[in-house]
């Protein structure tokens, strides 16, 4: 079994690559960083006492009075988490439920008011209340936050005062803060009150230290989430998942994105600003996943030749579209042969997912950033590119002989060349996103190349759609098992490179290195059983 100390390099290297890239640009624009303020949250958590599971957050949620839950403004997570436990705590129906946020100016209050009673529309809060002007992150996930304060709380109230540029007044903004949830802790004397405040402000002795001198009774529970120290020091615990862990009786910490999420938001939202701009710009973000990730595998991005290395992988990045250019994209697609109904289906995947790759004009489409499915679709390029990118994308241009090629294609080497690209785009995800959940395998018995043999067989007798269905689940589990073996010090990453190198167009091929594979993860496991059964 690995160590801690191992699991927690192997876990997180490759998004620690990640996160360099994109903390180097946020450093580079942002100079906050440095400030005493921020160095003083950034100190405050740096160990913890014990993992917590969801239930026990709830119940520590439960019994406090005050909850101060922490806000990393740029990431829609942390706002719809928050929402989460308010609407949570309030059907408990034991006491009401009031929430402050930072995000509205308490001079603002009668605006705030006006939409409580719906006197106005959400279009004309946001205007009112300036949120694009003086904030400037999403409205969609805070709209959320107060949606849930109305349909489940007692009372909401804005809680912010100016300057808020200006770190050397930041201490006065926490006192104002505390002063306010003092009076509305006077105003609601059996309500448990929830703030949405800046993660910095939740430093022992920033606001939280300030609500306890003015409200020395109340029991106050700091809810932070995402800190990154915590995260990376969870990294090396044997749970697949770390849901939250207990920093200490009054602090407490939760897991719902990674810390290369939080800043990938935020450099996007640096970017749009500095750019004036209402278009996000992802291909930098989609770009330093791609070079992470090759990073990890020990691949040469400047390779010159295509055998143990994909030739010139830095001349195969792909184009990267946003919602501005979509169009341009579709016009491409449908003049290389796709269908209208195909990219109709392609429209609700990026809906739902957030991106795609697509590889028949070696493009991704990015909505929003939704980082377990933009890391897997980042695998899946690199897998296109160590298979020689062009040969897809020059047969793809002509659409009757892409068309020819694929009605040829034997149908159980379409299963298998489907398997193995789902199962390195599922391993290249959990190196890249480490929090995203194992495949969930009970009662599915051991991976044997008989019973993998026994679905292709079926897939092909079987429509496309059934066949792309379980070739997912095939290369799902193949993928979360070679996981396994790399947490467990079995597979190495350059060993791993082979198979995202393996040319499957090949007939036969793909189903030589699917048994391949298979047969090597059972060995690998056989030891891990014996132990289990000693």
């Amino acid at each position: 079994m690995a160590s801690t100390t191992n699991l927690r390099s192997r876990r997180s290297a490759a998004e620690l690559h990640a996160l360099a890239g994109v903390s180097r640009e946020i450093r580079a624009v942002d100079a906050h960083s440095r400030r005493k303020y921020l160095r003083e949250f950034n100190q405050a958590f740096r160990s913890y006492d014990c993992l917590l599971d969801l239930s026990q957050v709830s119940e520590a949620v439960h019994s406090a009075d005050i909850v101060l839950i922490g806000d990393y403004h740029a990431l829609p997570a942390a706002q719809r988490y928050a929402a989460s436990l308010v609407e949570q705590r309030a059907l408990a129906g034991d006491r009401p439920v009031v929430l402050g946020v930072e995000t509205i100016f308490a001079r603002d209050q009668h605006i705030l008011d006006e939409w409580w009673r719906r006197e106005i529309d959400e279009a004309e809060l946001r205007q009112r209340i300036r949120f694009d002007l003086d904030w400037g992150y999403e409205w969609p996930p805070f709209h959320e936050v107060l949606v849930a304060a109305r349909d489940h709380a007692e009372a909401l109230y804005g809680l912010d005062c100016m300057p808020r540029e200006d770190l050397r007044k930041i201490g006065a903004r926490d006192r104002h803060a505390a002063a306010k949830i003092a009076e509305i802790h006077a105003r609601h004397p059996q309500a448990v009150i929830f703030v949405l405040f800046g993660e910095s402000h939740l430093a022992p002795r920033h606001l939280p230290r300030a609500v306890r001198e003015l409200i020395p009774d109340a029991k106050v529970l700091t809810v932070l989430q995402n800190i990154d120290a915590l995260y990376w020091r969870a990294a090396g615990e044997r749970a697949d998942k770390v849901e939250a862990v207990r920093v200490s009786e009054e602090v407490l910490c939760v897991f719902n994105s990674t810390p290369l999420e939080k800043y990938e938001s935020y450099r996007l939202f640096l970017d749009q600003w500095s750019r004036c701009d209402k278009d996000l710009d992802f291909a930098p973000t989609i770009y330093n996943l791609i070079d992470s990730l090759a990073n990890f595998l020990e691949i040469n991005r400047y390779s010159p030749h295509n055998s143990t290395q994909p030739r010139f992988l830095v001349d195969l990045l792909p184009e990267v579209h946003g919602t501005a250019s979509e169009a341009s994209l579709r016009r491409a697609l449908l003049n290389r042969g796709m269908k209208e109904e195909e990219f109709e289906a392609l429209v609700a995947t990026i809906e739902s997912r957030g991106s795609a790759y697509i590889p028949q004009v070696n493009a991704f489409c990015v909505r929003n950033l939704q980082m377990m499915h933009t890391a897997e679709d980042v695998a899946r390029f690199l897998h296109h590119a160590c298979q020689g990118l062009p040969h897809f994308v020059l047969q793809s241009s002509n659409a009757e002989a892409a068309g020819a090629d694929q009605a040829n294609r034997n149908a159980m080497d379409e299963f298998y060349i489907r398997v193995i690209e789902n199962a390195v785009a599922y391993f290249g995800s959990r190196v890249l996103y480490p929090s995203r959940p194992a495949c969930d395998e009970q009662g599915l018995g051991m991976l044997s190349r008989a019973a993998c043999t026994k679905a292709a067989r079926s897939a092909a007798r079987a429509g496309q759609e059934e066949l792309q269905s379980a070739a997912q689940h095939w290369g799902y589990r193949i993928g979360s098992d070679i996981y396994d073996a790399y947490l467990s010090g079995k597979v190495t990453p350059r060993g791993l490179r082979r198979l995202f190198l393996a040319h499957l167009e090949e007939p036969g091929m793909a189903r030589k290195v699917c048994a391949t594979a298979i047969s090597k993860l059972r060995s690998l496991s056989r030891p891990l059983v014996r132990a289990a059964n000693a």
